[in-house]
């Protein structure tokens, strides 16, 4: 299985690709929405965790074109808050599509029971 991980914090990044890889996942990293949908456009990837709050392009955006363009792909949004707090974003993110919502710091065997979770439904 194809995870992506969309995230501007390089540390929260590369510890999803060393927990995510140790499970036998292949793991494809983006900074911002931009460049995450430039991934998805290239690559088939299967799952989606993306954080809500970066520039260039935030997480609310970019789940938004993900559910059009590639409704199939399962989103899992996660977010450490913002001027609003995280629980509000993560709300909007439920809203549009996100099959799971993460505050950060995350439980990352809870992320990883998620996501085998998904890899069964799928």
């Amino acid at each position: 299985m194809k995870i992506l991980i969309i995230d501007d914090d390089s540390r929260i990044r590369n510890l999803f690709r060393l927990w995510l890889e140790r499970e036998g996942y292949e793991v494809f990293e983006a900074e911002n929405g931009l460049e995450g949908m430039r991934i998805l456009r290239s690559s088939e990837i299967d799952l989606l965790i993306c954080d809500l709050i970066m520039p260039v392009q935030e997480g609310i955006e970019t789940i938004t074109q993900v559910k059009h363009e590639f409704p199939d792909i399962g989103i899992i949004a996660i977010s450490g808050g913002g001027k609003i707090g995280p629980d509000s974003y993560l709300s909007v993110a439920e809203h549009l599509g996100a099959w799971r919502i993460f505050t950060k710091p995350i439980d990352m065997r809870l992320m990883i029971e998620t996501i085998q979770e998904w890899r069964e439904v799928k």
